[in-house]
């Protein structure tokens, strides 16, 4: 695919905030350099808000951005030509199911689909990893979101090297670097999603481990919010160092060119959403979608009909039967 699509890391991010305001901030602070190596605990700082501080007002370039969004979805459809898929990773209570909600919410429920990946099943135990995430991915002119996704095979299954045991590999592959090998077969797969049409946008929520302990009591304290936390929550926490490492591989081993990664600042709900919905938007604004043309034929087609119907009377087709 014939696309400018490189992202400079050293590119100045400027957002709007209201009337007068602006976020600025260079993308490098939200983005991993495809090729390099980061630290997420040097490189990254989840409580990032690029100086800005004014919730309300990037509330409010949220909403703006949710109906810029909206018409870059229609536009996306209407071509029919590519599809966007959104991959979200985190660890929990990092806010991916609030980003989805509020991200988008103005989006046509006709056009996205959302797949949560959670523990395989046996059927999906019996076919490569990547199998249940292929079955899901999003047809031309629609948007399909990953709440979570095949990364899992790098991350959890990573800490828990027990559940590598249970897909069955080949014992040859099984006793070499299964990791690296992983990491060069999602690249692959995500260089032939980009070439037939299928853009990926790889978002990883960045929340600090005393962030998410606050989130965590919050769930507990709210009784509406009980039904959110489980043992095992806490339990996964208990490998936070292993995560954060299992994460950092990932990024410096898939952030391509074609399919970089975003690693957003989540400790901050609003700003993370606001980074989220600005990037979502600047890579289909990349596509520079367009509605389609019609054909000088249609259009005088379209000419005929309109001066029937403003005659008020009904458009016979010429290929209806007589």
């Amino acid at each position: 695919m014939s696309l400018e699509w490189k992202l400079d890391p050293k590119e100045k991010v400027t957002i709007k905030v209201g009337d007068k305001e602006k976020i600025e901030f260079r993308l490098k602070e939200i983005m991993a350099e495809p090729g390099s190596k980061i630290s997420l605990k040097k490189d990254f700082d989840p409580a990032f808000t690029g100086g800005y501080e004014n919730k309300a007002g990037a509330t409010g370039t949220v909403s703006a951005n949710i109906e810029r969004l909206c018409d870059l979805q229609e536009r996306l459809y209407a071509q029919n030509e590519y599809a966007l898929l959104i991959i979200l990773q985190a660890m929990d209570a990092a806010g991916k199911d609030g980003a989805i909600r509020h991200v988008m919410s103005g989006v046509n429920p006709q056009g996205c689909h959302v797949s949560s990946f959670k523990a395989p099943s046996a059927e999906e135990l019996s076919h490569d990893y990547l199998w249940r995430a292929t079955k899901a991915l999003p047809e031309r002119g629609m948007i399909g979101i990953f709440n979570r996704s095949y990364y899992e095979e790098m991350l959890v299954v990573r800490v828990h090297p027990e559940i590598l045991a249970k897909q069955r590999i080949p014992s040859a592959v099984a006793d070499g670097d299964v990791w690296k090998q992983r990491f060069r077969e999602v690249n692959h797969f995500e260089e032939h999603l980009f070439h037939n049409g299928i853009v990926p946008v790889k978002i990883f929520l960045n929340v600090s481990k005393e962030e998410q302990r606050k989130r965590f009591l919050a769930r507990i304290d709210d009784p509406d919010k009980n039904w959110k936390f489980s043992m095992s929550d806490c339990q996964e926490r208990a490998h936070w160092d292993e995560y954060q490492a299992a994460f950092e591989e990932v990024l410096n081993h898939t952030s391509t060119e074609v399919a970089p990664w975003f690693v957003i600042p989540a400790d901050h709900k609003w700003f993370a959403r606001l980074a989220v919905s600005e990037a979502v938007c600047r890579v289909l604004e990349r596509l520079k979608l367009k509605y389609p043309t019609v054909t000088p034929e249609r259009h005088a087609e379209l000419l005929q009909i309109r001066e029937t119907l403003a005659n008020g009377k009904s458009h016979k087709s010429s290929s209806s039967a007589g």
